[in-house]
């Protein structure tokens, strides 16, 4: 499908692997100019290749988005080599801390809500004045169902559900500027690397048909590439009348 942004510049926040790499290769099918950023090198140059394969002008930059200044960096090296940021994915997250609130310390909350929430918040802050001026943007940040529903580390869904909540304020308050914020929340999307590679790989098989069969209507995990599909979609004018909106992707887990 032609979405109608070929030629635009993207961003994506945590693109070497799992979901943001799927994301990054998704918008760069779609002809957008896409540049990454992720800690792990080889991981990142292995992704950038993949996508200078797909779309030339794309390009890895290494960079952690927790750090302001390393956030910065980022931006100013990828609108030097793409041009001004028309379409920002936040995918940058994870959790630190235990299961139980007893367990997570005040510095877990803290790296939780950095990784979450205030990366966010920093790359938001950027690309704003450009979209701004242009009266076009899309703004797409990946939370999870663990946001909405109970599940997963405390740490981890207080952040995701704040995003939701910053997503929402920001698509209503943006709007009047065509800019358009909405976030995505996946449930247990399966890719190599990622929890639910480690969940399979550290329990039995029964364990995992057991959870499979509580959990997952559909009995399998999620794959990436229904959400790069839907993310390519809210960055697009094709969802030009969509702001402040969730969306759901989990074969129905969080009706079980």
């Amino acid at each position: 499908m032609d979405l109608g942004i070929e030629g635009k510049v993207a961003l994506v926040t945590g693109g070497s692997h799992g979901l943001g790499k799927q994301v990054a290769i998704t918008l760069a099918e779609e002809g957008c100019k896409v540049a990454i950023c992720a800690r792990n090198l080889e991981l990142l140059n292995d992704a950038e290749k993949e996508l200078k394969a797909i779309s030339p002008g794309s390009l890895g930059i290494q960079a952690d988005v927790t750090n302001t200044q390393e956030c910065n960096r980022f931006f100013e090296e990828a609108i030097k080599a793409c041009g001004p940021a028309q379409i920002l994915v936040n995918n940058v997250g994870g959790t630190k801390g235990g299961r139980d609130f007893d367990s997570a310390s005040d510095q877990d909350w803290l790296d939780t809500l950095e990784l979450n929430l205030l990366s966010t918040v920093r790359m938001v802050r950027l690309v704003l004045p450009e979209m701004k001026r242009q009266k076009w943007g899309r703004i797409v940040n990946i939370a999870s169902i663990y946001g909405r529903e109970l599940g997963g580390n405390p740490t981890y869904m207080a952040a995701k559900a704040a995003l939701i909540g910053l997503s929402k304020h920001l698509g209503v308050n943006l709007a009047p500027y065509n800019i358009l914020v909405n976030s995505v929340a996946p449930g247990s999307i399966l890719f190599p690397g990622g929890s639910w590679d480690r969940f399979c790989q550290n329990n039995t098989p029964e364990a995992v048909e057991e959870f499979i069969n509580r959990n997952l209507p559909m009995g399998k995990f999620g794959w990436p590439e229904p959400v790069g599909d839907l993310v390519a979609f809210l960055a697009s004018d094709d969802a030009s009348y969509v702001t402040g909106c969730e969306y759901v992707v989990d074969g129905g887990m969080i009706f079980k």
